[in-house]
């Protein structure tokens, strides 16, 4: 099974975000699963049994309970393939950032502006309230 595949579904990826939190016990986890995507616990061991054998999850016993924490590397082989792709979406998302500056500094412009012109006005002149621009 391909990485893809594994994290393809959306019971595994949400077992890895909380994997991500911290070390959880089966049961934490089985528990949110539960609440969350209403299978049961067998379904929810049957979703850690393929984490575990295709490397995204370690498993440690300590007395009778099982703890699950996520193991990094095979994240890290995704994001090294993903790394060939970023230049479709950096560049928008710079574009973005560069949009939303450019709004709030208009924004601050027509607020600085429009306190200017308040101040300038003596009171009881019925311009104290202007519509909004």
């Amino acid at each position: 099974m391909h990485a893809f595949d594994v994290l393809g579904d959306p019971v595994r990826r949400r077992i890895l975000e909380l994997l991500a939190e911290g070390e959880q016990s089966s049961g934490a986890i089985t528990a949110v699963v539960q609440a969350e995507f209403g299978i049961s616990q067998p379904g929810v061991s049957q979703h850690l049994r393929v984490l575990r054998e295709h490397g995204f999850a370690v498993v440690r016993a300590e007395g009778t309970r099982r703890l699950y924490a996520v193991d990094a590397a095979p994240l890290q082989e995704i994001d090294e393939w993903l790394a060939h792709f970023r230049g479709f979406w950096t560049q928008r998302l710079d574009a973005l950032g560069t949009e939303l500056a450019r709004g709030k500094r208009e924004r601050r412009k027509h607020h600085e502006r429009d306190r200017g012109q308040d101040q300038r006005r003596p009171p009881g002149t019925g311009h104290e309230e202007h519509p909004r621009r």
